[in-house]
């Protein structure tokens, strides 16, 4: 039984699906290239399966590993075949031709937008929009564990991330509703333009955040 699909086949998908692997669980890779799909099932290996968006969903937990209007797209076209699943939004809505703003209207957020177009029964939940895809393969930054922050509507879908989370040893921190993703979506957008900036020389998509006392 599928425990885990993940939607796209990046980079994203690949870092997420190897703490999956980790953790245990049964992977599914769905991409729109079939045989993109199955060229990270193989490297993922561990009965890691794969199909293409035509196929509905197996897994318990969706995560949207694509960008944000493919995402949203995405969701609209399973309908009613995501209907009981715990969907997660990974998303990060930056205007990628300035680099300089969100494209969501203030006020509002990816996750929001997305579980707007959710059906009846599912429960969006944010995370992993906080991390970078090269540190999520070895699920840690600097030799300490990933921090994962996630926010979400309903109790029971963020503890089924937050477990799946800690099974793959990174730190769950849940923050609160989902309307929290937009302060999630505006730091994470901050912490991008730093790797952007060569000011910051020592950044290169490869820090992490952490909470720390």
């Amino acid at each position: 039984m599928t425990d885990i699909t993940i939607i796209g086949n990046g980079n994203m998908a690949r870092g997420i699906a190897t703490r999956a692997v980790a953790a245990g669980k049964q992977v599914e890779i769905l991409g729109q290239d079939a045989a993109k799909a199955q060229a990270l099932a193989t490297e993922l290996g561990a009965g890691v399966t794969f199909g293409t968006t035509a196929s509905a969903p197996q897994g318990s937990i969706v995560i949207l590993a694509v960008p944000f209007e493919a995402a949203k797209s995405v969701v609209t076209a399973y309908g009613d075949q995501l209907a009981g699943k715990t969907i997660v939004d990974i998303t990060n809505p930056v205007d990628f031709e300035t680099f300089d703003s969100l494209v969501v209207a203030p006020g509002s957020s990816a996750a929001e937008e997305i579980a707007a177009l959710a059906p009846a029964g599912a429960n969006v939940v944010k995370a992993f929009n906080t991390t970078f895809a090269g540190t999520l393969v070895a699920g840690e930054s600097g030799g300490q564990p990933l921090d994962v922050f996630i926010t979400g509507d309903d109790a029971a879908a963020t503890e089924a991330v937050s477990t799946f989370v800690s099974a793959a040893g990174m730190r769950p921190l849940a923050v609160g509703p989902l309307k929290r993703s937009r302060e999630l979506e505006g730091f994470q957008f901050v912490l991008m333009t730093m790797q952007a900036n060569p000011a910051f020389e020592d950044f290169n998509w490869d820090t992490g955040l952490l909470v720390t006392k």
